[in-house]
């Protein structure tokens, strides 16, 4: 199932910070390293770290990110309990979507796994670039 963007934005107080990375398999390990340095401290961090390694991972496999000279950048977005993070890709002409995969599968569960850690989760783009978002916030989670 494919969810067009439908989470709310950051507000203007929120921290931000952004950093692009090489579309290369050991940048998923720096994606991690980079969202760890900045939510020490964050609850509920060890759903943030997967989280983003799915969506890096989704973005180099999937998208144009994956190939030689490609690129995606990191964003995260930290206030009042709630964290959001987004991978920026370089587009690829199919939708992201929850896979139902078979129990012997080795892939196909990113996000679903995303869909089950975070209080919510979306997208926006095209074949040309394409951002995939998750929101974790202790508050929507409360009211789900």
């Amino acid at each position: 199932m494919s969810h067009p963007m439908t989470l709310p934005s950051a507000p203007a107080c929120a921290e931000r910070w952004r950093r692009a990375f090489p579309g290369e398999p050991d940048q998923a390990r720096a994606a991690r390293r980079f969202a760890a340095a900045l939510l020490a401290g964050c609850p509920e961090l060890d759903d943030v770290l997967l989280t983003v390694d799915e969506l890096v991972v989704n973005a180099l496999r999937h998208t144009k990110s994956g190939r030689p000279g490609g690129a995606f950048t990191v964003e995260i977005a930290r206030w009042d309990g709630a964290v959001a993070v987004a991978v920026t890709d370089e587009g690829a002409p199919s939708e992201p979507a929850v896979a139902d995969a078979t129990a012997d599968a080795e892939s196909g569960r990113g996000l679903r796994t995303v869909s089950l850690l975070a209080s919510g989760w979306g997208w926006f783009g095209n074949d040309r670039s394409r951002t995939v978002a998750a929101l974790f916030s202790a508050s929507l989670a409360a009211a789900a």
